[in-house]
C-alpha cells in the first residue's frame, strides 16, 4: 500500500517515522504540533491525536504535558527495536562466522506475501535463503523476503561479506519490528540444509521489519534446537 493509500493516521505516523529514520529529527527534537500536522495533512485533530498516541505507545515519541511532543530518547527506541546480527553474536562468542548462499532472486509476491508487505499480488520482491555457520556448524537457516522500495540494491549484496540484517539496518533504518518464536520440526529440505535429521526440533523465529512508510523485510529464521538458545537482557 502506497503512503497516499494509507489511512490518514497511518500517513502521519509514517511521515514522523521517516523523518526520524532519515536523521532529520533526532532524540529530543520537537515534533510539529497537532494543529500543524492537522493543517499539513488536511485531516481532523482527532485523527492526528490518534497517530501521536500510537507513536507514544510504540516508544517513538514522548508526549510532555504542557510542552508538546519530542522524539524519544535513543535508549527508549532501541530497547523496543533491538535486532541482533548473527555475525556479531558469533564474533562475541569468539567464534568464526561463515555463510552458504542457497538462493538470491527476484520474485513475485503471492497473496500472503502481498498482504504482509501491503503490496498488490504479483508485486516484485527480493528473496534470499542463507545458512549461517558458527565454526563450521550450521546454526541458522535464514529465508528472507525484502521490499525493493526499502533496499533497491539488495540483490547486489555480497552475502559472504555482509549479512542481510547488517545491510538492512544500514540501508533501511528500522522504525518498527515484530516477531514470534515457536517450536517447529525441520522439513526434509531444511534438515539437509542445516545438516540435521528430518523432523529434528527447531526454534522458528518469524520477524518483520518496517522502515519509514514501507514494510521492509520478512524473515523466517530456523535454528536447530540443540545448537542455539535465545538470550538477552533488559534495562529500564
Amino acid at each position: 500500500m502506497t503512503p497516499a493509500k494509507l489511512p490518514a493516521y497511518e500517513q502521519v505516523k509514517a511521515f514522523i517515522k521517516t523523518q526520524i529514520s532519515r536523521g532529520v529529527w533526532r532524540a529530543g527534537d520537537a515534533v510539529p504540533s497537532e494543529s500543524a500536522l492537522q493543517q499539513q495533512f488536511g485531516i481532523s485533530r482527532m485523527t492526528v491525536n490518534r497517530a501521536m498516541k500510537e507513536l507514544a505507545v510504540e516508544g517513538v515519541v514522548t508526549r510532555i504535558q504542557g510542552s508538546g511532543t519530542v522524539v524519544a530518547q535513543l535508549h527508549r527506541i532501541s530497547s523496543t527495536l533491538a535486532i541482533r546480527d548473527i555475525h556479531d553474536e558469533i564474533l562475541e562468542r569468539g567464534h568464526r562466522h561463515s555463510t552458504t548462499v542457497l538462493t538470491v532472486e527476484a520474485m513475485r509476491a503471492d497473496a500472503a506475501l502481498a498482504q504482509v508487505f501491503k503490496l498488490r499480488t504479483g508485486a516484485r520482491l527480493f528473496h534470499s535463503v542463507l545458512v549461517h555457520f558458527e565454526d563450521g556448524v550450521a546454526i541458522q537457516l535464514e529465508d528472507r523476503h525484502v521490499n525493493p522500495a526499502s533496499a533497491p540494491h539488495y540483490l547486489e549484496l555480497d552475502f559472504n561479506a555482509c549479512t542481510p540484517t547488517h545491510y538492512l539496518l544500514e540501508h533501511a533504518p528500522l522504525t518498527e519490528a515484530s516477531y514470534s518464536i515457536e517450536a517447529g520440526l525441520a522439513s526434509a529440505q531444511e534438515a539437509r540444509q542445516l545438516g540435521i535429521k528430518r523432523g529434528e526440533p527447531c526454534l522458528v523465529m518469524t520477524r518483520s521489519t518496517v522502515s519509514g512508510p514501507h514494510v521492509a523485510s520478512l524473515a523466517r529464521l530456523l535454528y536447530p534446537g540443540n545448537r542455539y538458545s535465545f538470550s538477552g537482557n533488559f534495562q529500564l
